[in-house]
């Protein structure tokens, strides 16, 4: 019988074995493949710092970051890109769209601009110290919330931004497991946004949800345009 426990890393899950098969995809190796992931040759010879980025990705350009097949659970993802593709340019991580699929659904489970994803709204990367996501000052994006799949999952990434993206740097952690409980429930992330708020209206976060499930939070990104306002 195999044991879940709690997130890795938790040391509530320390005396629990954990019968996982670990593995990693990035930029080398978007399947998972074992033993793939450190093929290609660099200045220091076969190593994963080999082929460790997508480079020159084009504007309208939709790449895969991650094709796994089998029952899994991911439970870190790691992302750094630069901020802008030339001087004075801006918005390349709202204009980067993270798209996730589960077991082969036809319409996104997570549909998200990729600095919002990671709590950094506007484009503009910030530090971010929480259990789920972190990001440290140099754009070290961090995901640690578990995302469970039963047959596989694919993860894309959308290049919206008028420029092509030199280098993106990415790895995903996960695990494979002969079987998950049935009760498993799958990641959703979802973004929306509003130019101007109305007086005396209710912003919306979400709508729409339908069926059980648990509400982890919410990230709000805000600008004002009054002075002497939180």
């Amino acid at each position: 019988m195999e044991r879940y426990g709690s997130l890795p890393g938790e040391l509530s899950a320390m005396p629990f074995f954990r019968h996982g098969r670990s593995r990693a995809v990035n930029a080398e190796n978007p399947t998972g493949e074992k033993g793939k992931g450190g093929m290609a040759a660099g200045v220091l010879g076969p190593s994963r710092k080999g082929s460790p980025c997508l480079k020159n990705i084009p504007p309208g350009e939709t790449v895969i970051l991650g094709d796994m097949k089998g029952c899994g659970i991911i439970s870190h993802i790691w992302i750094t890109v630069d901020n802008q593709t030339s001087p004075g340019d801006c918005f390349v991580l709202r204009d980067l769209i993270l798209r996730m699929y589960w077991d082969g659904e036809e319409d996104p489970s997570v549909e998200v601009p990729l600095g919002d994803f990671f709590c950094c709204g506007f484009g503009k990367e910030c530090m971010v110290n929480s259990l789920p996501i972190v990001v440290v000052p140099a754009r070290g994006f961090n995901s640690y919330f578990q995302m469970p799949f039963h047959r596989g999952a694919r993860i894309t990434l959308e290049n919206q931004h008028v420029n092509q993206i030199p280098a993106f740097f990415y790895q995903i952690d996960y695990c494979l497991y002969d079987s998950l409980p049935e009760e498993c429930s799958y990641f959703h992330a979802s973004w929306r946004r509003q130019p101007l708020t109305e007086p005396g209206v209710d912003y919306i976060i979400a709508d729409g949800i339908r069926g059980k499930g648990h509400y982890a939070g919410t990230y709000l990104a805000l600008s004002t345009l009054q002075r002497y306002w939180w």
